[in-house]
Parts: C-alpha cells; sequence; structure tokens
C-alpha cells in the first residue's frame, strides 16, 4: 500500500535586504525641513563643506592634514546623486584637493572646491582656473607680520602660514595655546585694521584677510551659478566646525528665507561650542560628518 505523500516543505523565505541607515533627524523643524527637501529631490540638492575640521581633523600642523580615511568614498558615492559637492576652505584649492585625496577619484570629476573663500575655484576632475591676483593689501601685512610678532613677544611657539590672499597666525603648538591665542588677538585686530584687513579668529589660529571675503559670499554665489541650470537649487546642506564657517551659516539662513529649504551640520569639537547652539544637527567631527555622508548616500 502506498503512503501519501505529505505537503512539500515550504521553501525558505528570501529575507528582505536591509534598509539603508537614515540619516539622524535634525532637531530643528526647519533642518528636518531641509532635509526632507533634499531626501525628496536630491538631484536639486548641494551639499557643501568645509575641510579642516569637517572633513579632516584638526592636527598642529595644517601641511599634515588630511581627509579622513572615509570621506573620499563617501563623497564619491554621494556625488553622482546630487547636484553639486562642494568644498569652501580658506585654503587655496589645488592644496585642498591634494590634501583631500580628490584628484582622479570616479565619481568626483564634477566636485568643485571654492578655495580662498571662493576667490579660486578648482573642479577636482578638469583642473583649475588661474589664480586670482594677490591682493594688495595682504602685501605689507606680510612683510611687517614676522617682525610684529617678535616685537610683542609671541614668536615662541606661533608661527605664520602663507595662503596666498591671506594670512594666519597658528598658536596650536605654543606651550599655552590658549595664552598665546589671547596675547595676540587684539594686535593682530589692530596690526590688520592698519592694513585695511579683518581678523577672523578660528580654533587656535587667526586669520588675517580682506574683507568681502567669506564662506557665506563663496557658497551663496555658488548657488546662484546653479540656479541658472533648469530646474536650480531646491536644497542645501551645509557642514562646517569653526567660526569661520558662520557666514556659511548664515547663508543658509539667507537661502531659507528666499524659500530654499537647508539644513546646518556642525562638526562638533571641544574647542568651539558657537556652531553647535545655531546648527541643526551636531555630528562627532570629521568621523560624523563621513558618517552622514554615507547616510545620505545610502538613502537616495
Amino acid at each position: 500500500m502506498c503512503k501519501r505523500a505529505g505537503p512539500a516543505p515550504a521553501a525558505p523565505r528570501r529575507a528582505d535586504p536591509p534598509r539603508p541607515p537614515r540619516p539622524r533627524a535634525p532637531a530643528t523643524q526647519a533642518g528636518r525641513d531641509g532635509l526632507a527637501a533634499l531626501l525628496a529631490r536630491p538631484e536639486r540638492a548641494v551639499i557643501a563643506l568645509d575641510f579642516d575640521g569637517t572633513l579632516a581633523p584638526i592636527v598642529p600642523d595644517p601641511d599634515q592634514a588630511r581627509a579622513h580615511p572615509d570621506a573620499v568614498p563617501a563623497l564619491a558615492a554621494l556625488a553622482p546623486k546630487v547636484a553639486s559637492v562642494a568644498v569652501v576652505t580658506g585654503r587655496p584649492p589645488g592644496v585642498a584637493v591634494r590634501h583631500g585625496g580628490f584628484a582622479g577619484v570616479p565619481r568626483l570629476e564634477h566636485l568643485v572646491v571654492l578655495g580662498h573663500y571662493g576667490a579660486e575655484r578648482r573642479d577636482a576632475g578638469t583642473g583649475t582656473v588661474p589664480p586670482p591676483a594677490p591682493h594688495p593689501r595682504v602685501a605689507p601685512g606680510r612683510a611687517e607680520l614676522p617682525g610684529f610678532l617678535d616685537r610683542i613677544g609671541a614668536w615662541q611657539g606661533t608661527w605664520i602660514e602663507e595662503k596666498g590672499r591671506s594670512l594666519a597666525v597658528h598658536t596650536r603648538r605654543a606651550a599655552d595655546p590658549q595664552a598665546a591665542f589671547d596675547l595676540l588677538r587684539e594686535p593682530l585686530t589692530g596690526l590688520a585694521a592698519e592694513h585695511g584687513l579683518i581678523v577672523e579668529p578660528g580654533r587656535m589660529v587667526l586669520e588675517l584677510r580682506p574683507p568681502g571675503m567669506d564662506k557665506g559670499v563663496a557658497l551663496l554665489d555658488h548657488v546662484r551659478a546653479l540656479n541658472a541650470s533648469p530646474g536650480g537649487v531646491g536644497a542645501v546642506l551645509y557642514a562646517g566646525d569653526d567660526l569661520g564657517d558662520l557666514p556659511a551659516f548664515a547663508a543658509v539662513d539667507k537661502l531659507r528665507s528666499d524659500g530654499v529649504p537647508g539644513v546646518l551640520v556642525c562638526s562638533g569639537s571641544a574647542e568651539v561650542t558657537e556652531l553647535s547652539e545655531r546648527a541643526d544637527l551636531v555630528v562627532d567631527g570629521p568621523a560624523g560628518v563621513v558618517g552622514l555622508l554615507k547616510a545620505l548616500a545610502a538613502r537616495i
């Protein structure tokens, strides 16, 4: 007598692929609106980022600053999905491209570096436009600065970074970096004023540069240029870590008032709190910024 066959065993259920991680929600409604707009229409979104302290950890010698090891892969995954990825920096753009490792990377051909606060632009894939002429106000300050530092007793442990259209005095390598910074701030402000320059304080650095050069101007000019293309800009995210990024935060606020949603991201540190108080989203330094970029690329 034949036995009746039982029901065939059920085929194993194929597991659903894991959903990509969601970017952490901003703390403010304006930030949440900006993130929602970015995710809804990424092809109209601008992702703008500071370099030092945001994509690259802060180090005692800026010449040794390099992008976080995961920054280039994260940017390469994100860049083809959005309207523009821009690095906005006070450095010469060629330095940022070199220290970031951006040159020759597939899918980063259209990454834009807005160097010298937007005075010089470089596309990672196509090279750079001719650099602007040296600013006439910077040369006299450059000549006077070494003797000036020596006279006020601040030379030990401080050093000057030549940035082409600006100068930066660093105190991070001094025996007491904060004391050296505090000692220099007022005298350098006076010296800058004598030459028609302004002083931009940062993380153990004081930068002397001409007025009218800042990251907010660079960001707004970049967005306005993109608005001339079909569709225009539908959302802007800016990430920074230092006082020099406050003008870019103000630029995003201006864009918001004009109807363009935006997200303000702070690459958090214990040295600067002003940005974290203004930001929609605070992440843990360059590693946190890279994590956010990865989450955006996976989610879009």
